[in-house]
């Protein structure tokens, strides 16, 4: 059977959250534990108001929609909910939930246990670390487009490299090395906490340390 590392990180994320009660810090911006969890349970029942996650027009809706679920559901139940997922439509569409939450949710399992004190990077698995990996060579021109300088991923574990170009044509480069877990985080947005060697002029990697990343 394969192995479903989008199960497998919900699951794991969720008996962090249970851990760690509803008022940790995460590394998403002025989110509790108890905000991330409605999030995930708004991204899988209610699409109406998922637009707002990225569009800033539509964003006081989804906050609206968000508040609303940590108030109906209570963190407890927000938990219950995803543990008990795929919800929606990625229930019913074969192969969607590993194609889609294999990232997400390992990216969200990180932001809870990143932003504890004294954490340390996991030992990933072999398959877990090819297939984040083989999802972020297809998806590192979208998650840096608005890096201000051209970057190139090099994959410490696995051999490799892929290349995408941000900023202007002509622009310095930047190499960043890591494990595929560690590029993926920093690819996501958490530049602070990947742990990844960076090499290029100083300037130009202090300029994507600080650059909106992610999808």
């Amino acid at each position: 059977m394969t192995a479903s590392y989008a199960r497998a990180e919900r699951a794991a994320l969720c008996d962090l959250f249970d851990q760690v009660g509803p008022d940790a810090p995460t590394l998403c911006a002025g989110w509790t534990t108890f905000d991330l969890a409605a999030h995930l349970v708004l991204r899988e029942t209610r699409f109406d108001a998922l637009p707002g996650v990225g569009l800033k027009l539509l964003s006081g809706y989804t906050a609206k929609v968000q508040r609303s679920l940590k108030a109906e559901h209570g963190y407890d139940g927000l938990v219950r909910m995803v543990r008990s997922g795929p919800a929606g439509v990625y229930r019913v569409v074969p192969g969607l939930d590993e194609a889609v939450n294999a990232l997400e949710y390992f990216v969200h399992h990180e932001d809870v246990r990143r932003a504890q004190p004294d954490w340390e990077p996991r030992e990933l698995s072999p398959g877990l670390e090819k297939v984040i990996w083989s999802r972020l060579r297809s998806l590192s021109r979208l998650m840096l487009r608005k890096a201000p300088v051209g970057v190139a991923l090099h994959r410490i574990g696995g051999g490799g490299h892929a290349v995408a170009l941000g900023g202007a044509r002509n622009a310095a480069r930047v190499e960043v090395t890591g494990r595929a877990g560690e590029l993926l985080m920093f690819c996501f947005g958490r530049q602070d906490h990947a742990r990844v060697d960076l090499a290029g002029e100083e300037r130009a990697a202090k300029a994507l340390m600080g650059a909106r990343l992610g999808v």
